[in-house]
C-alpha cells in the first residue's frame, strides 16, 4: 500500500520548508532592521551631550551608538544562515548566559503577549 505523504509532505521536508521561509523572511528584514539600528546609533550620538551625569554617561551613551553602527555593519555583511550559524557558535561556548538570555526574552515576551 502506498503512503498518503509524498516526501515534500514528510515531517522533515515541512521544517526544511519552515527554515527556508524564516531566513527569507530574514534576509528581507536585514537591511531594513540595519537602517533602524544606523538611525538609533545616530539619535544617540546626537543627543549624548544633553544627557546629565557628565562625561562617564557620555562615554556610556558613545559606546552604546558604536556597537549600534557595529550591529548595522554585521548585519548588512551576514546572511541569516551565516547569523544562525554565528548565534549557535555564542550559543555552544557560553551555554549559562544563553539560557539567562532566553528566560529574560521569554518572560518578555509572555508579559507582552498577558498584557495585549
Amino acid at each position: 500500500m502506498a503512503s498518503k505523504y509524498t516526501s515534500a509532505d514528510s515531517p522533515g521536508a515541512f521544517g526544511r520548508e519552515a527554515a527556508d521561509r524564516v531566513r527569507e523572511a530574514t534576509d528581507e528584514g536585514r537591511t531594513m532592521v540595519a537602517e533602524r539600528l544606523d538611525s538609533a546609533a545616530s539619535t544617540i550620538e546626537d543627543r549624548a551631550g544633553d544627557l546629565p551625569g557628565g562625561s562617564r554617561v557620555k562615554e556610556f551613551a558613545q559606546a552604546a551608538a558604536d556597537r549600534l553602527g557595529t550591529t548595522a555593519d554585521y548585519m548588512r555583511s551576514h546572511d541569516a544562515k551565516r547569523m544562525m550559524a554565528d548565534v549557535e557558535t555564542v550559543v555552544r561556548n557560553n551555554p549559562g548566559p544563553a539560557l539567562l538570555v532566553a528566560a529574560a526574552l521569554g518572560f518578555l515576551i509572555g508579559r507582552a503577549v498577558v498584557r495585549n
